[in-house]
């Protein structure tokens, strides 16, 4: 996926504390839940005080916060108070302990919001396509070399002898596990096990740094992780269950950059086939400046904020493409210092700007035009990520040199290939459906064909 740490939104970030009452001692320890009254829709988020209480973390599933660090936490008499560092507007939740329940403030960039808490936890989001075992195929956990770093993940192997064709998971942008879990939702695993219960070999596994993979993911070229990639290929052909004859590649989102590259850089028959999930067809720069102008219209923000905020993008952009790394930097700290993050806050975010050279100095046509395999290249219609308008057309044109290619735009789905409202990030962990049946059966039957 296109990588969510460069969008410049300011998302509202959310806290929550608690407190006792008498006459036992006061405790703000334990879990807590409830809802903050954001305009448009209630939001769900948790917090989990430690027993020092003067520590704890805040949940925000349709935020993708899950584990965010507390700070400032503190219980007076039934006022509590704790804060979420490192988030521009310096929020703060100032409230009262009442019995079991808690009622505050949150207190964020000029603006008030009552929220509520009762003590326990969020119940789980409810994922009726994720596979649970027994599962009617074999599951078994692998590591592989891939140059100096390990890669870790699982092998999923229809029942019997084989050989069956296979298929390696390419994940999208930032370190994602081998599920790619996101907004609570493990699309990877819901692929793997319709394309396994279909009768193919499949690997995901872990990206650099992340699970039980060694390595770290940021800044590394892209050509090492188009390696990885063909390093699970190798995995695979090299086991006797599968037909190294019929081996090739799913990706995802950034993951769609990758896929190409890799069987560009592999030598003919290594990589029979390839599909492309969101995976954009025109350089990552250019993706970038669509995806925040889409995504900052879709948050609601005035036309010219909009216009400001993706000018800044552009320069960015403009920065890394004339090999200015450090004048990017400096860019991206002076636009965090405007956003009103203090100075060490500003310095970690123009860190991690930096580390998007590789996507966003990224051309993917000379790879997909190299293409002379089958390649079943698919977007969603409400994806604001990657949008379909930006890329299906150039990814036609750059696959009619490969043979049984084929593009297509799903209706009404966004980037995750979920049935979708407005196709914002916000709306993932609110859909129970992790990936659309009718996608599902359309990647079956594309593989399956051929």
């Amino acid at each position: 996926m296109v990588r969510r740490g460069a969008s410049v939104l300011v998302l509202l970030f959310l806290m929550a504390a608690c407190s006792s009452e008498a006459p036992a001692p006061p405790t703000f320890a334990g879990d807590w839940q409830g809802t903050m009254e954001v305009p448009g829709q209630p939001l769900p988020f948790a917090v989990h005080i430690g027993q020092d209480q003067a520590s704890g973390t805040i949940d925000i599933p349709v935020q993708m916060v899950a584990g965010a660090p507390l700070s400032e936490v503190s219980l007076t008499g039934d006022a509590i108070r704790f804060a979420l560092p490192d988030v521009p507007g310096a929020p703060v939740f100032t409230g009262t302990i009442q019995g079991e329940a808690i009622s505050g403030t949150l207190s964020q960039g000029g603006q008030n919001i009552p929220f509520s808490l009762a003590r326990g936890t969020l119940p789980p989001p409810a994922r009726p396509q994720e596979p649970q075992p027994p599962y009617p195929y074999r599951s078994e956990d692998v590591t592989f070399p891939s140059g100096p770093v390990t890669l870790a993940g699982t092998v999923t192997t229809p029942e019997g002898p084989g050989p069956f064709p296979a298929v390696v998971m390419i994940t999208g942008s930032g370190a994602q596990d081998r599920d790619e879990t996101l907004a609570s939702h493990k699309p990877f695993l819901v692929l793997a096990d319709a394309l396994t219960r279909a009768g193919f070999a499949v690997l995901r596994t872990d990206d650099r740094g992340v699970g039980g993979s060694t390595g770290t993911i940021d800044d590394t070229p892209y050509a090492d992780l188009a390696d990885d990639a063909r390093a699970g290929v190798a995995f695979l052909r090299a086991r006797p269950e599968v037909d190294p004859a019929r081996v090739g590649l799913f990706g995802h989102s950034e993951g769609g950059y990758l896929a190409p590259l890799a069987a560009q850089r592999s030598a003919p028959g290594d990589i029979a086939f390839a599909v492309l999930m969101a995976g954009p067809a025109v350089p990552g720069g250019d993706v970038l400046i669509e995806q925040n102008e889409l995504l900052l219209a879709a948050a609601g923000l005035p036309p010219d904020q909009v216009a400001a905020q993706v000018d800044g993008v552009r320069q960015l952009v403009e920065r890394f493409r004339a090999g200015d790394r450090e004048g990017a930097r400096a860019l991206a700290r002076a636009q965090a210092v405007g956003q009103g993050l203090p100075a060490d806050q500003a310095d970690a975010a123009a860190a991690q700007v930096a580390t998007l050279g590789p996507f966003l100095t990224y051309d993917p046509q000379p790879a997909l035009r190299a293409l002379r395999i089958p390649v079943f290249a698919f977007f969603g219609s409400k994806d604001l990520q990657v949008p379909p308008a930006q890329s299906e057309q150039p990814m036609r044109e750059a696959l009619a040199a490969a043979p049984g290619s084929e593009v297509r735009t799903f209706e009404g789905l966004n980037h995750l290939m979920q049935p979708a409202q407005t196709g914002s990030p916000a709306e993932y962990s609110t859909i129970e459906t992790t990936i659309d049946p009718t996608v599902l059966d359309a990647v079956t039957q594309w593989l399956t064909a051929r």
